[in-house]
């Protein structure tokens, strides 16, 4: 199996220091959404890992992210893809959890779900701490330069080894070039 785990603000859409709080807000980064159709169709499992702690924060409800995510589904669904699951870390930055980035718990809930060696999965982020929890479970990561990613590039400290590209499409087109070399 192959999947690969991505980051979604900043990576798969837009990101917004407001938070994205309503399916209104929710607009995909250019080239994103085919980038993922063309990960599935190619047979990868794609799989989201976010934090979402404006629920923490009061800032939206969980109806409203599920209405976020769907969406979400049904555009990527429309460009030929299918997102597998989507794992949320629902909580503050200072609730001491285990699955809030960068700590590596939804990665690792990810590997106990697909059972799965993830010294061979990639992860997209475009922060630091999506970065570090990638590498912290053993994934290979991957910085889109979308988001913050331009910003966390130039602050350095990346994981050994991270990869980085200019945007999900870039990072998409990487993966299937080294699959059928």
């Amino acid at each position: 199996m192959k999947l690969a785990i991505l980051d979604r603000d900043g990576v798969i859409n837009h990101e917004s220091k407001d938070f994205i709080k309503t399916p209104d807000e929710w607009v995909a980064l250019p080239g994103s959404l085919d980038a993922i159709a063309r990960l599935s169709q190619a047979g990868w499992r794609v799989v989201i890992a976010t934090n979402q702690s404006g629920l923490a924060r009061g800032l939206f409800s969980m109806d409203s992210l599920n209405a976020i995510h769907a969406k979400l589904r049904r555009e990527v669904a429309q460009a030929g893809g299918i997102i597998d699951a989507i794992f949320v870390c629902p909580h503050g930055p200072d609730d001491g959890c285990e699955c809030r980035k960068p700590k590596p718990g939804m990665f690792l809930d990810i590997a106990r779900r697909y059972e799965i060696d993830f010294s061979r999965v990639p992860s997209v982020g475009d922060s630091l701490r999506d970065l570090q929890a990638a590498s912290a479970a053993g994934c290979k990561t991957w910085l889109v330069l979308t988001g913050n990613g331009a910003k966390t590039q130039h602050q350095g400290k990346l994981p050994p080894g991270t990869q980085v590209r200019d945007n999900l499409a870039s990072v998409v087109e990487a993966w299937l070039t080294e699959e059928s070399a």
